[in-house]
């Protein structure tokens, strides 16, 4: 049983504010970031302490047509597929590569997986449709892995628009698929919203500093006074 009082109270809350901070303050960094997932908090209370939980607000942000054939947006709720070092990741697009080795690559020159594995292009011409098909002068090469996680799913930031998948991942069925070729999805952060999150976090974390020095404050003086000689 954890005895709460005053300072471990104080202390907590100051953990809890903070990492609201972080999570706002990443938000509102990525605003720009192509394919960005905003995270949204939530406070509960573990043994009489507040505590953050956070979740992916997985909702589409806004789609831009840009022209750019190697550009690449998702229309609904899915996530393609990269390789890179840590294992597989979820990716939302955004502006696609050729790597040095002729595979289409997103632009941290990760490979996209299609569903034979990476997928090579070369110099040629590639098309995408809806479905993912991967087209390359005419002919059919390959075709994205296209997945999702169920609703609740853990999905944790990596790298930007990078998430790294939940263990609970299924195939897109092809008819639920919504690829859009020479487009982008812009980040779906609230900008507006984030600042007034920032400055009321600063405001209650200040609150909370604020009570750490009364409660020291309060404490010296009854020191003092308990040190004293009765009258």
């Amino acid at each position: 049983m954890v005895i709460l009082n005053g300072m471990t109270s104080a202390s907590g809350a100051l953990r809890y504010w903070e990492r609201r901070q972080e999570v706002t303050a990443n938000n509102l960094a990525n605003v720009s970031t192509n394919g960005f997932k905003a995270e949204r908090s939530f406070g509960s209370l573990l043994d009489g302490t507040p505590v953050v939980g956070t979740h992916i607000d997985r909702r589409v942000g806004n789609i831009r047509q840009t022209g750019d054939s190697m550009d690449i947006a998702l229309g609904n709720d899915g996530f393609l597929v990269v390789n890179t070092p840590q294992g597989e990741r979820f990716s939302r697009g955004g502006h696609l590569e050729v790597d040095a080795d002729g595979y289409l690559a997103d632009s941290g020159e990760h490979q996209l997986l299609g569903r034979s594995g990476p997928i090579k292009v070369g110099n040629a011409k590639v098309t995408l449709d809806a479905q993912g098909n991967v087209t390359v002068d005419g002919n059919k090469v390959d075709q994205l892995r296209v997945e999702s996680a169920p609703a609740g799913a853990t999905l944790a930031h990596e790298g930007g628009n990078l998430l790294v998948p939940d263990s609970v991942r299924t195939l897109v069925p092809i008819d639920q698929r919504d690829i859009r070729q020479g487009a982008v999805e812009e980040s779906n952060v609230d900008s507006l919203g984030g600042l007034v999150d920032m400055i009321s976090v600063q405001r209650a974390y200040a609150a909370v500093e604020k009570s750490i020095t009364l409660l020291d404050h309060v404490r010296e003086t009854a020191s003092s006074l308990l040190g004293k000689p009765a009258a």
